[in-house]
């Protein structure tokens, strides 16, 4: 039975079940087997991130969230990441609940933790307002993830806003903006229900210089989250045209996040094959390449020159 204190903070701080369903965020409804597969997703987060308020420590937290099938888990880390980093800012006590689960049992599913981290933040004012100096001391190349993750967040829970207005954040440096659409793109899929035909309608009513980003969110999202068949995913590789290396690279940023987590998954490899050219471990391991040699912040940051490099693999192998 959850403790009195992990009643009382699922009372004030729990998400309840519904705010996951299509109907109440108000998402494309389309194919009712994808949409149940997003669903489902979506249930998955919320599922993990109570865990993280009834937690008693991260050890026993990471225990139960590895009992979660492996190819939804990533989802249950990234919820019970925003958990934490709530818990963190407040509720009394200890303030390193996130710090031991991301340095302790949770390191192999860093990506998807540090995007948790920014669903948090979107969600406690003080932070929205200081995202990037909240971001100051977190792994320097990492730390991006959790400005997607904010973009994710807005795209989920505020879709007339950021999807259907294509509102632009305030406060937002020229970069970080680019990297809150690279996590728009990524809830783009859950908000068009993965309809192919939806995506590419959306993205075309986007500003021109918005959509690299987006493409290459759509791209992680087509493959971390899966839910769309070879025809449709060559559908997106086609249509996607001067945006394919975006795409690949956010294909690749996926199977690099299941391969270290250990939860690979066939739609993964399938989307991999067809917008990389190559198998999921293969576009993983071009991700790790890219690292090598990677300069420390400058004019650009280092994670933007690491996601160009991807890109660049991608780039060459489409034009031969």
């Amino acid at each position: 039975m959850p403790s009195l204190l992990a009643r009382l903070r699922r009372s004030t701080l729990g998400i309840p079940l519904a705010e996951t369903t299509f109907a109440r965020r108000g998402f494309h409804q389309g194919d009712s087997s994808s949409r149940k597969h997003l669903e489902r997703i979506g249930g998955t987060f919320v599922h993990g991130y109570h865990m993280a308020l009834d937690s008693r420590d991260a050890e026993s937290l990471t225990q139960e969230l590895n009992r979660i099938e492996p190819e939804l888990r990533g989802f249950a880390f990234e919820g019970a990441s925003m958990g934490l980093t709530l818990l963190d800012h407040l509720a009394p006590g200890k303030r390193n609940r996130l710090r031991l689960f991301l340095e302790g049992p949770a390191s192999c599913h860093s990506y998807m933790v540090h995007i948790g981290v920014g669903w948090a933040m979107a969600r406690l004012p003080w932070l929205r307002r200081r995202l990037e100096a909240g971001i100051s001391h977190f792994d320097p190349l990492l730390r991006w993830l959790v400005v997607d993750g904010f973009g994710f967040h807005e795209a989920y829970f505020n879709s007339r806003r950021y999807v259907a207005d294509r509102e632009i954040p305030q406060r937002f440096s020229s970069y970080a903006l680019r990297v809150f659409d690279q996590g728009l793109g990524r809830g783009l899929w859950f908000v068009a229900g993965a309809d192919v035909e939806r995506i590419l309608t959306t993205i075309e009513k986007f500003a021109e210089l918005r959509r690299s980003d987006l493409w290459s969110g759509v791209g992680l999202a087509c493959a971390y989250a899966g839910r769309a068949d070879n025809v449709a995913i060559e559908v997106l590789r086609r249509e996607a045209g001067r945006y394919q290396p975006q795409l690949a690279q956010g294909a690749a940023f996926a199977a690099k996040a299941r391969q270290r987590a250990g939860n690979q998954a066939e739609h993964t490899d399938l989307a991999c094959r067809i917008f990389c050219d190559r198998s999921a471990d293969s576009a993983a391991a071009v991700t790790d390449e890219a690292l090598q040699d990677l300069p420390i912040d400058g004019e650009s940051p280092a994670y933007e020159i690491w996601r160009m490099r991807i890109q660049s693999v991608f780039a060459g192998a489409n034009s031969q």
